[in-house]
C-alpha cells in the first residue's frame, strides 16, 4: 500500500464532539480519544466522503489560506494513531493489542444513585461544606491540624499503621467520590492501583469522562474533593463538640482532620497533575498545561532547568496568557508542597525519631527498645520503596 496524494482513506468508526477550542475525537473502537483543531475535522469528514487527499488538500488550501495544509502528512498521523480502516480499498489490519481494551466496571451502580450525590441541590451543599469548614478553621484555631495529630499511642510502631489504615479509608472514600460522579453520568469505570512516592494509592479511570462537555468533566474531576469536604466536616463537628475532650476517638478525629487536610492542600499541588490541575485545563481549554509551562519555565530559568534534547522552544498558538498564568500557580503548588513538609511531614519525622532513640540504650527486654528497632525498619522499608519507585521512573524515562 503507497499513500499519495490520489489516495482514497476510510476511518475506523468515530465520534467528534465540540470541545471549548477544538474538538475531541473518540475512537469507537478502541475508546481513545484526540484533540483536533476544526480544520482536520473539515479534512476528516471529506474522507469519509471519500473525496481523494489530493481533493481534499487543495479544498482545504483554499478556505484556511493562512494555514499550512500537508495532507500526506496528516494521513499519516491517522494511521499512526490507527484512525484509518482502509487505505485505497485494502483494510488496514491491526494488532488484536491495539484494540483489546480492559472493560470497565462498576455498570452495577444505577446512574440514579450517582444522581444522589451529584445534582444541583448537591453542588450548593458541598459548596457550604466547604465555607463552613473555612469559618471553623478562622473562628477556632484550635482546630487546625498539628503535625503532633499523627501520635495517637505512646510507641511509635502503633503510628504508622494506624495511619495507614485511616488514609486507605479515606482514599476509598474520595475515590468513591469519582466513581460515583462518573455513574451520574452513566459511565463506566475502574479503580488502578497506583503510587504516590512509597505510598500505595488508588485511582480512578476517568477516560470515558471526555464523553461529557467541560463543565460535566470538572464534576468528575471535583467529585473527591467534594467527599473529602464532607469527611473534614464531621470530623471538625465532632472536634467541637469535645473541644477539650480526649480519648481514643477524639485522637482518631484529629488523624482524619490531620490527613483530610494535607491531601486537599496536595491537589492544589498542580505542578502535578491533581485533580485540580485538570479542573484548570478544563477551565482554560489548553489540555497540555504543564508540558507547556515546563518547556516555557525551562526557557526562562535555563541554569535551574537546562534545556534537554527534544523540547519545545515555543507553546501552541493562543496558549501562551494561559500557560503564563498556570506557571504562576505552578511555582505556588511547589511552595504549598515545600510548607507542608516544613510544618507536618519532616517535624513528624523528627519527633518520632526524638521519641524512639532513646530506646536504644534500653535492654533487650524492654518494649521501648523494640518500638525503636521496629519503627527504624518501617523507616528502611519507605525508604527502600522510595528508592524502587525512583529507580522504576528513571527506567522509564
Amino acid at each position: 500500500m503507497s499513500l499519495s496524494l490520489n489516495s482514497h482513506l476510510l476511518l475506523v468508526p468515530v465520534e467528534i464532539r465540540k470541545d471549548k477550542k477544538n474538538y475531541i475525537v473518540e475512537d469507537k473502537t478502541t475508546g481513545e480519544f484526540y484533540e483536533m483543531p476544526k480544520i482536520c475535522i473539515d479534512a476528516i469528514l471529506l474522507i469519509n466522503r471519500g473525496v481523494h487527499l489530493g481533493a481534499i488538500e487543495k479544498q482545504l488550501q483554499e478556505k484556511y489560506p493562512n494555514e499550512e495544509v500537508d495532507l500526506l502528512n496528516f494521513a499519516e498521523l491517522l494511521i499512526e494513531m490507527y484512525l484509518i480502516a482502509e487505505l485505497d480499498g485494502e483494510k488496514i489490519e491491526r494488532n488484536p493489542e491495539q484494540v483489546s481494551k480492559e472493560k470497565l466496571g462498576f455498570v452495577s451502580i444505577p446512574p440514579k444513585i450517582g444522581k444522589l450525590f451529584f445534582n444541583k441541590i448537591a453542588y450548593y451543599f458541598y459548596s457550604a461544606l466547604f465555607l463552613l469548614n473555612l469559618f471553623f478553621f478562622i473562628s477556632k484555631p484550635s482546630l487546625f491540624p498539628n503535625y503532633k495529630d499523627l501520635f495517637v499511642f505512646e510507641y511509635i510502631t502503633f503510628n504508622i499503621p494506624t495511619w495507614l489504615i485511616i488514609t486507605f479509608i479515606l482514599v476509598l472514600i474520595h475515590e468513591s467520590g469519582h466513581v460515583l460522579a462518573m455513574r451520574a453520568y452513566n459511565l463506566p469505570t475502574k479503580l488502578e492501583v497506583g503510587h504516590r512516592l512509597f505510598l500505595v494509592v488508588l485511582e480512578t479511570d476517568m477516560e470515558s469522562a471526555w464523553k461529557l462537555s467541560s463543565i460535566q468533566r470538572n464534576v468528575l474531576y471535583l467529585a473527591g474533593v467534594c467527599f473529602d469536604t464532607v469527611i473534614l466536616s464531621v470530623a471538625l463537628v465532632s472536634q467541637l463538640a469535645s473541644l477539650n475532650g480526649s480519648g481514643f476517638i477524639h485522637s482518631i478525629m484529629n488523624i482524619i482532620i490531620l490527613d483530610t487536610f494535607i491531601r486537599m492542600v496536595y491537589q492544589l499541588c498542580i505542578y502535578m497533575k491533581t485533580d485540580f490541575y485538570y479542573v484548570l485545563e478544563n477551565i482554560s481549554g489548553c489540555y497540555n498545561l504543564m508540558e507547556n509551562a515546563q518547556h516555557l519555565i525551562k526557557k526562562k530559568l535555563p541554569m535551574l532547568y537546562p534545556k534537554k534534547e527534544g523540547d519545545e522552544d515555543e507553546v501552541f498558538a493562543g496558549e501562551k496568557k494561559n500557560v503564563i498564568l498556570y506557571s504562576f500557580f505552578y511555582f505556588i503548588g511547589v511552595v504549598l508542597m515545600v510548607a507542608l513538609y516544613i510544618f507536618f511531614f519532616i517535624p513528624q519525622l523528627l519527633y518520632a525519631w526524638k521519641k524512639v532513640l532513646p530506646g536504644f540504650s534500653y535492654g533487650i527486654n524492654s518494649y521501648a527498645f523494640w518500638d525503636a528497632i521496629v519503627f527504624s525498619l518501617q523507616v528502611l522499608v519507605g525508604v527502600a520503596l522510595l528508592l524502587y519507585s525512583w529507580r522504576k521512573k528513571y527506567l522509564q524515562r
